[in-house]
């Protein structure tokens, strides 16, 4: 699931409602999907070289949508398994990462197709808020980090009439007792990131695990 940028004067459509499938095809003209805008792909890499180790990794991208974030990855030389539950969204991701070190599959992002593998981070983004068990979600992305591994997730509650996401504080809480440091970082200040300015909360909380 992804959250359209234009919440902030209606609601939004209920979840069960929206077909991914069917979205696909415009889910890139979104600034902060497609990454189109020179200046929001930069800010977006700026904040992926700060979440991600300054050295080459294996990192999971859960919710990858058409791969945007999974492509800014490849491009600061991590390699990347991505994944989404849309098949159409995957063929679009595996159409933008041909080439590069990346595998795209289809798959649930609370319980991904990698069993037996483990990754340095893990990123997951605007998907959290969706899960009926958030709780179980969380510990089963922090299993499948190395030692010293960072889950980043970027997430907020979007929306004035009737406001849709998950608080920063309830995900740093439900993290705190699990990993060895939780950080959060609001990110609604920074316009480049969203092609405009927002009043939303939109933030990222990175957990790392102990080496």
């Amino acid at each position: 699931m992804r959250v359209s940028e234009d919440t902030t004067n209606r609601d939004m459509a209920p979840l069960e409602r929206v077909d991914w499938d069917a979205e696909a095809a415009a889910f890139d003209d979104e600034p902060d999907r497609g990454l189109r805008d020179p200046a929001v792909r930069g800010a977006w890499a700026a904040r992926l070289r700060d979440w991600l180790p300054d050295h080459p990794c294996d990192l999971l991208d859960l919710g990858c949508g058409t791969g945007s974030m999974s492509l800014l990855a490849t491009g600061q030389g991590h390699s990347v398994t991505a994944v989404d539950l849309s098949p159409a969204m995957v063929g679009l991701a595996r159409a933008k990462l041909a080439g590069r070190a990346a595998r795209v599959l289809v798959g649930d992002a609370a319980a991904p197709p990698v069993a037996g593998e483990t990754f340095d981070a893990v990123l997951v983004r605007h998907v959290a808020w969706t899960l009926p068990d958030l709780d179980g979600a969380l510990a089963h992305w922090l299993s499948l980090l190395r030692p010293g591994g960072r889950l980043i997730l970027v997430e907020g509650v979007w929306g004035t009439l009737s406001p849709v996401g998950i608080p920063a504080a309830r995900l740093a809480g439900a993290l705190a007792p699990l990993a060895a440091h939780v950080r959060h970082e609001p990110l609604s200040g920074d316009a480049l990131l969203w092609g405009r300015q927002v009043e939303d909360d939109r933030y990222a909380v990175v957990a790392a695990v102990r080496s």
